[in-house]
């Protein structure tokens, strides 16, 4: 039996496989279209009789490497890359989900996929229904319907870091056949592994870990080939019906595990076109190398800023399931037993006003709308990102108005915390 090899290697080694006298550097094939000598060798790929590249919105040489290197840290049949996070999070429900239907999803997840599934969703006949993750098996089974057709999720939750129980949410989705889509962004497939722990989609924003220098923006979907569409086929008829745009073939029967990823790539990426550049693609591929390298000092930083945070008096909470006193502790255990991820919140006492004092005397810590770089950053949701809700709606969308979300990066821990401390000094 091949061995199977590890994440590590899969980070430097999967996707790019050059031949005698190709390069060894995974190329930007930075090219709208592709030549073919007959119009019959063009006409098969267009009826999906034939893999191959023939327009990039489609498919792209570098793309696919690089998602090919994505699907297999995750373990996945495949994937596809988008021009960003957004885009994989719309896709990935959009792929199931059409007019008159319906999802779940919970509550403790990043504000800008809230908006997406709350009131953009909403337009296109689409609605949600948003969960407490931490509720029993009851209380979120009360929110399916009979037309829901997914249950969704964040791995950590950005910015609240709230843990999702993977296994109670597989197990839920599929008693009521339809599939746990889960979003890894922070964790990555570094430190965690949702489709070991039965979830059947996990998507990234590639602009966070995955590329770490803040450089490109960017997504991905990926498939585990693992959810059943034909045994619920009239839930699934997208999956499991004709497709009249392509002569009435069907997904399921044709590609079999590769169905709702090939219907992503050559249904909606069709019609919607949300790319990812083979450029911005390339710089994705530069931050995977380094991945498990990074990600071990990331969680390594955040914790000893965390168990620093912890014992300053002038702290009035603290958020990160590193900590044993920490709500999501056990679960972090269970999930992320390695680590979870550089991003930690916390609140000084005094509230709002000492947060953005302390905030603006950071020297190192730089304040950004960005999260999840080589470079320490920090933000502060209710005066920036959630700078349009008053103190009320913030606390129920999960958010306090005293949360600073504080991003570790890869620098010296020392001199990361030595930055906290002045800060901490001016603004009391």
């Amino acid at each position: 039996m091949e061995r199977k090899q590890s994440r590590e290697t899969i980070c430097v080694q999967a996707g790019w496989q050059p031949k005698k006298g190709e390069p060894r550097v995974l190329p930007i094939y930075q090219s709208t279209t592709f030549k073919y000598d007959t119009s019959e060798q063009m006409g098969r790929m267009f009826d999906l009789e034939e893999s191959g590249y023939f327009y990039t919105r489609l498919q792209n040489p570098t793309n696919d490497a690089v998602a090919s290197k994505i699907a297999a840290l995750e373990g996945g049949v495949g994937a596809m890359l988008t021009s960003s996070g957004q885009a994989a999070s719309f896709y990935a429900i959009f792929n199931i989900c059409s007019a008159g239907d319906h999802f779940v999803c919970t509550s403790a997840i990043y504000g800008g996929t809230f908006n997406l599934f709350a009131v953009t969703l909403e337009k296109l006949g689409i609605e949600v229904s948003f969960v407490d993750q931490d509720a029993c098996d009851e209380k979120i089974l009360a929110a399916f319907r009979p037309n829901t057709k997914a249950l969704f999720g964040e791995t950590i939750a950005n910015p609240g870091l709230a843990v999702l129980d993977i296994e109670k949410m597989a197990r839920i989705a599929h008693s009521q056949g339809v599939p746990l889509i889960v979003d890894n962004t922070f964790a990555t497939p570094i430190n965690c592994h949702p489709f070991e722990w039965g979830a059947d989609i996990v998507i990234h924003s590639t602009t966070k870990y995955m590329d770490g220098h803040a450089s490109t923006v960017g997504g991905a979907i990926v498939d585990s080939g693992n959810f059943d569409w034909d045994a619920h086929k009239d839930k699934f008829s997208g999956l499991t019906t004709p497709d009249e745009s392509y002569h009435g073939l069907i997904y399921t029967q044709s590609f079999g595990k590769m169905a709702y990823i090939t219907k992503a790539t050559v249904q909606l990426m069709r019609d919607l076109g949300s790319i990812q550049s083979p450029n911005n693609a390339f710089i994705i591929n530069l931050g995977l190398e380094t991945l498990h390298l990074r990600m071990a000092r990331h969680c390594e930083n955040a914790q000893k800023v965390a168990e620093y945070l912890q014992k300053d008096e002038r702290v009035a909470w603290i958020h990160y399931c590193g900590l044993k006193e920490d709500k999501y502790y056990e679960l972090g255990q269970k999930y992320l037993p390695n680590g979870s991820c550089g991003v930690l919140t916390f609140g000084l006492k005094g509230g709002r006003d000492n947060s953005i004092r302390f905030m603006d005397n950071l020297q190192l810590a730089a304040i950004v709308t960005h999260v999840a770089d080589a470079r320490t950053s920090v933000l502060h949701p209710a005066s920036h990102t959630h700078r349009q809700l008053s103190d009320e709606q913030l606390i129920a969308a999960g958010v306090a108005p005293d949360l600073i979300r504080f991003s570790v990066g890869i620098e010296n821990a020392d001199d990361i915390i030595a930055d906290i401390e002045q800060a901490l000094e001016k603004a009391y």
